[in-house]
């Protein structure tokens, strides 16, 4: 069996859990998150715990098992937490300003980057500071599911990737960049 998917999920209070046929619903304070559940999983809701249990054990099925106990989570999580992503845009004369849902970057190129964000995430410049004597602004992305915060972090990192010379760039916050000497000579 599944170790992930052997783990029972508790349910936190001021959240509530639902299964309607294969639709799980997780409602709680900060929104309301749905997942379709795969055939070979069941889900069974007693005493504000949530566990997952596989039909058969085929390959196909043993595979769903932990994932769909690993999302179920992350719904959970995610409707009395929360998830957020911290950013850093690092270099000289770099500027990051939101203006409602849109972040506008300046990044050295001859045009400002512009990326709108859906409702459901919200996007923040946290603060500046300084490190490795390049000036650096801080981006917060938060949101319910993980899965959107993830990719609209990554989709945010993908218009300037940090390079590996000066280390200018956009980064995640915990993200280690490998640096190289430069030319000698």
């Amino acid at each position: 069996m599944s170790r992930i998917g052997r783990q029972p999920i508790a349910i936190p209070p001021g959240v509530r859990v639902s299964l309607d046929g294969p639709t799980l619903s997780v409602k709680g304070p900060r929104g309301e998150l749905s997942l379709t559940v795969s055939s070979g999983i069941s889900v069974d809701i007693t005493d504000n715990v949530l566990s997952f249990r596989r039909k058969s054990d085929r390959p196909a099925v043993r595979a769903q098992h932990g994932l769909m106990r690993a999302l179920a989570n992350n719904m959970v999580m995610g409707v009395s937490q929360g998830f957020e992503k911290r950013l850093e845009v690092r270099g000289t004369g770099y500027r990051v300003n939101v203006t409602g849902r849109k972040l506008s970057m300046k990044l050295g190129f001859s045009h400002d980057v512009e990326i709108e964000f859906p409702p459901d995430i919200e996007v923040k410049v946290v603060g500046t500071t300084t490190r490795d004597q390049l000036p650096t602004s801080i981006i917060a992305i938060s949101g319910i599911d993980k899965g959107k915060v993830g990719h609209w972090a990554d989709q945010v990192r993908r218009v300037y990737p940090p390079e590996p010379y000066k280390g200018k760039g956009i980064r995640y916050a915990d993200e280690y960049v490998r640096r190289k000497a430069g030319k000698t000579g």
